[in-house]
């Protein structure tokens, strides 16, 4: 599987492209943090990183695209360019016909780490061994587009397991039901 993660930020986009399955080696693909100048127009600003993430989409052709799901921050500014970035993604992947995966930042360092609190020096330190990495990815929106493709190529597809043994639940019921109906 490969999975494009996308760190969104306004001023520092991190995308990180990861080819893997649980239980083998994961292989880095490509990695980037997209700048902005943070007195440039937000329009500019924007087209900037929408343009990035679909350059991205379309040279590495991935399976699915991990999304850092937006949290409440405490201050406003911060989280309004972050959602507005972590958009854009999502509206590239759609348009290219691939399926949006969010994760929270817990549950990446979850994933990559083993604890949902890890920091930013843990979780770059483990990107750096999970990829067989000779230095830090850095700055670290870098290491955290990584760990967002890592977390779900380890945890995707058990989601994608669950969701097709649940629709498989349901057709059965419904097999059955109409069956019953039939028989009456």
């Amino acid at each position: 599987m490969r999975v494009l993660g996308v760190d969104p930020g306004i001023t520092r986009c991190g995308i990180g492209v990861v080819d893997g399955a649980p239980g083998r080696p994961l292989t880095l693909v490509h990695v980037d943090v997209v700048r902005t100048p943070a007195d440039a127009e937000i329009g500019d600003r924007l087209v900037v990183q929408a343009d990035a993430i679909a350059w991205a989409i379309d040279t590495y052709r991935p399976d699915v695209v991990a999304v850092e799901r937006v949290f409440s921050q405490h201050n406003v500014r911060t989280v309004m360019g972050t959602a507005q970035v972590a958009g854009l993604a999502i509206v590239a992947a759609t348009r290219a016909g691939l399926p949006v995966v969010l994760h929270t930042p817990s549950e990446v360092k979850a994933a990559v780490t083993g604890s949902g609190t890890a920091d930013k020096a843990q979780v770059g330190a483990m990107v750096t061994r999970l990829l067989r990495l000779s230095q830090l990815p850095k700055p670290a929106d870098a290491s955290d587009a990584l760990a967002l493709a890592i977390c779900h190529v380890w945890r995707g597809s058990a989601q994608r397991k669950r969701t097709e043994a649940v629709a498989a639940v349901a057709a059965g019921a419904a097999r059955s039901a109409a069956r019953a109906r039939i028989t009456r």
